[in-house]
């Protein structure tokens, strides 16, 4: 493109964002400028790139960078998030420690975003510093998801039980099981006892539930939830086995909780 039709896709990329559309992808634009070459196309786009008005964060998909980010040089990912994993035709949502952020554990503000998607697994994105890492389930949940309104549109966050769930399942990723508990704590008074059902044990590994329930029995003293989910795992007959509470420490030699049938390797220490 010359500098006139260059103009032209600058143009195009701020009608876009004046109709609050925060992005779009190659085929878009070529689409908008048919009598274009492709090599000409990819040469406005590396301009506009350069100018600092959008940025690629995958192949063929870019953000438009509007005046309040300039100065960061990328969207927050709850701005397009939902947007992106359409355009890639994938389930998705925010998880870990930026969900339960959304839930009440707002001190625990995380300095990555963590995404939870289907497979094949998606490479993270690292870019003007913010990083974005995705989790590959075979099956998501979707009853387990809520929706956030955002200025752009929608947003889909994991519950407050598949957040905790997935912290316990996840805690490497997030700082260990000390932190993992600490968030707990903050979060445990948005999980609803009354959510507890069957659907639970279909998506969540007894594992996970394992531990959520000894630390919330044994450490964060909530009877009341910790009570109403082992009825649940007695219900459903589900068998118990021996697990260790850090599954990164050795769990030889020490104590097993008969209840949960978690052996106690590590001592927890919480910042509350």
């Amino acid at each position: 493109m010359d500098a006139k039709q260059n103009i032209k896709a600058e143009d195009w990329v701020n009608e876009l964002l004046s109709q609050g559309k925060y992005a779009f992808t190659l085929d878009a634009i070529r689409i908008a400028f048919p009598n274009q070459k492709n090599v000409a196309i990819k040469s406005s786009l590396k301009r506009l790139v350069d100018k600092e008005l959008i940025i690629s964060i995958h192949k063929g998909y870019y953000l438009i960078i509007p005046p309040q980010y300039k100065s960061k040089g990328i969207l927050p990912p709850a701005l397009y998030l939902d947007s992106f994993m359409k355009e890639l035709r994938r389930p998705y949502y925010l998880a870990l420690l930026n969900a339960a952020a959304y839930h009440g554990a707002s001190h625990q503000q995380p300095q990555e975003f963590f995404v939870v998607t289907n497979f094949p697994v998606l490479r993270p994105t690292k870019k003007k510093g913010l990083k974005v890492n995705y989790f590959s389930k075979e099956l998501i949940p979707e009853k387990l998801l809520e929706i956030k309104k955002t200025e752009t549109g929608y947003l889909k966050i994991s519950n407050p039980f598949l957040t905790a769930t997935d912290l316990i399942q996840y805690a490497k990723r997030v700082g260990g099981i000390n932190r993992v508990t600490t968030i707990l704590y903050e979060l445990m008074e948005s999980i609803k006892p009354e959510s507890f059902d069957n659907y639970l044990l279909e998506y969540i590994p007894v594992s996970a539930l394992q531990r959520l329930g000894y630390l919330l029995d044994k450490v964060l003293d909530n009877q009341s939830l910790a009570n109403k989910l082992y009825q649940l795992l007695q219900n459903n007959k589900t068998k118990l086995y021996p697990i260790s509470l850090k599954t990164s420490a050795p769990f030889k030699g020490f104590t097993v909780d008969e209840k949960w049938k978690v052996v106690v390797n590590t001592i927890i220490e919480t910042d509350f």
